[in-house]
């Protein structure tokens, strides 16, 4: 059985882009994408795509294009309620939208890996205990949470 991974808005977003600020995400996403994805079932959001679908992003359309083949969580309103329970909880910015949700939708789902290049509210080391802390009280688990740098095969 394959472990799981959820896609905050940057994994696909950063597959694409290329401007000159991002060349290191970008290139160690692309990199991971060919050579690590098919090793784990792929799952994202309706958040994930309103995200990608509302915002600016280079090759925007080729982006939306990609994302069509993921498997989508189903939006259930406990993942709301989870997520305000974080914000409650000073676990994440005061908009539900976003950060919150994701780890809502991974953690409710009990997903592996959450895997985001945003590393000041979610793949942040000094947020991850406060984090298991909030998802105990809740009775949920906790995925890793963490860059694709973090997610290859060991050779």
């Amino acid at each position: 059985m394959k472990k799981t991974v959820y896609l905050d808005s940057t994994i696909p977003s950063y597959y694409f882009d290329n401007r000159e600020s991002l060349v290191f995400e970008c290139k160690i996403t692309k990199r991971w994408w060919d050579e690590e994805s098919n090793n784990y079932d792929i799952f994202l959001s309706l958040e994930t795509i309103a995200e990608l679908s509302k915002g600016y992003y280079p090759q925007k359309d080729k982006i939306l294009e990609f994302i069509k083949s993921f498997q989508q969580l189903e939006p259930i309103n406990d993942i709301k309620e989870i997520a305000r329970f974080y914000i409650e909880n000073h676990l994440m910015p005061l908009d539900i939208q976003g950060d919150a949700i994701h780890l809502a939708y991974a953690s409710y789902y009990k997903i592996d890996f959450l895997l985001t290049w945003n590393c000041n509210h979610l793949a942040n080391a000094n947020k991850k205990q406060h984090i298991k802390i909030i998802n105990g009280r809740l009775g949920l688990s906790t995925p890793e949470i963490i860059t694709p740098l973090e997610l290859f095969t060991e050779d």
